[in-house]
Parts: structure tokens; sequence; C-alpha cells
């Protein structure tokens, strides 16, 4: 176990160093998600807004950044979630998740899970309300 554990951390060392590479970054007002019930494979897309939090089944989503590659919105999102099951006092996930490699850092939960998708600048999702 000491081992997986290990190798989880090593695998997570990519990640984080992207999060805090050089690559310049601008942040996106909405985090787009992808909810999947795996008893029922119902599929639900989930915008929500940083720094709001919302409910999926028995899952609260709370979004507290949204980051993209500068110049580039569709690429490579990240976010920083909390994702609490509604009936445990300690979060399922919190930390970055990247669009990219949703196993790198996943939600661990027996029956739902969450993704992030991209990120979304509030002009667009005004724009796709039209």
């Amino acid at each position: 176990m000491k081992l997986l554990t290990v190798l989880c951390a090593a695998l997570m060392v990519p990640a984080m160093s992207f999060a805090q590479s050089s690559v310049k970054t601008k942040n996106g007002d909405i985090v787009q998600l992808r909810a999947l019930d795996t008893i029922t494979g119902e599929v639900e897309d989930i915008d929500l807004p940083v720094g709001d939090t919302t409910v999926y089944e028995r899952l609260m989503v709370s979004a507290q950044d949204c980051r993209y590659p500068a110049g580039n919105i569709s690429a490579d999102a990240f976010a920083y979630l909390v994702i609490r099951d509604v009936r445990e006092k300690l979060p399922a996930f919190e930390g970055w998740m990247i669009a990219s490699s949703p196993a790198l850092s996943a939600l661990e939960h027996p029956r739902y899970d969450i993704w992030v998708v991209r990120c979304k600048l509030a002009s667009e999702a005004e724009q796709g309300s039209e």
C-alpha cells in the first residue's frame, strides 16, 4: 500500500509542476464538468461558475479555480475542485483535476465519476444562452 501511495505521488508531480510551471495561464469564469452515474450510465454536463457550489445527485461540487493555457481556452484546462458526498464529513476529492488526464487525480467514489472538460468565460456562456 505504501508503494502505491509513493507511485501515485510520483505521478502527480508532473501535474503539479504543470500547474506551477512557466506556461502562461489565464483564469476561466466557469468550469465545465462531466458527471457520470456509473450505475445508470447517465451522463450530465455541468457548467459551474468558479466560487460556486452545485449538487449532483449525492455530491456537492465546489469550483475554486479554473485555468487554461493563455491564448487557447479550449486547450488543456485544470480546475481546483472540492467534491463531497453529502453523507460524509470529509471531501471525497479536493485538489487540481486536469482535463487531459482525469485519471491522474480522480474522484474516488463507488457510484459517481466527475471530471473536468474545459474552462469557459462568462461571455461564452452568455452567447450560448441567446
